[in-house]
């Protein structure tokens, strides 16, 4: 994994999101086509950093004025790749370490409504964090 690069609008909203949720921030993805901010957090973290029906994002997306997606770290770049795809369901996942690829089968059904800009941040995240690309089938 190379060493992530963060901008100071990445790291204020990093340190926003620890304040105001308790979760620990691992990286801080902003899509300005989408208007979206995701959130990588500690494995364990998910509950904490979501809240109670969603309220710790909720109040972190109205301070920041835009759209919060949270996503559970993982060290197994499988584990990883579906729960940055959530809530899409995977069917199947393929690790190639020597193509350092990720092949990912979708349902019908969420294949169909995946927008290539999703599916760019997808690979720009799950790239950031275990260098593999991630092909969708």
């Amino acid at each position: 994994m190379e060493v992530l690069k963060l901008s100071a609008r990445e790291i204020s909203y990093i340190a926003l999101f620890e304040s105001m949720t308790g979760a620990v921030v691992k990286d801080c993805v902003v899509d300005e086509s989408d208007g979206r901010v995701t959130f990588v957090v500690r494995k364990g973290d998910m509950g904490i950093a979501i809240g109670r029906r969603g309220a710790n994002v909720q109040r972190v997306a109205k301070a920041i004025g835009r759209k919060v997606e949270v996503v559970e770290h993982s060290s197994d770049p499988a584990e990883f790749v579906v729960n940055v795809l959530k809530p899409a369901k995977v069917e199947s996942v393929e690790v190639d370490e020597d193509k350092k690829q990720i092949r990912v089968r979708l349902s019908m059904h969420d294949r169909e409504k995946m927008r290539r800009r999703v599916l760019e941040r997808v690979r720009e995240i799950v790239k950031r964090h275990h260098d593999m690309d991630v092909v969708i089938v």
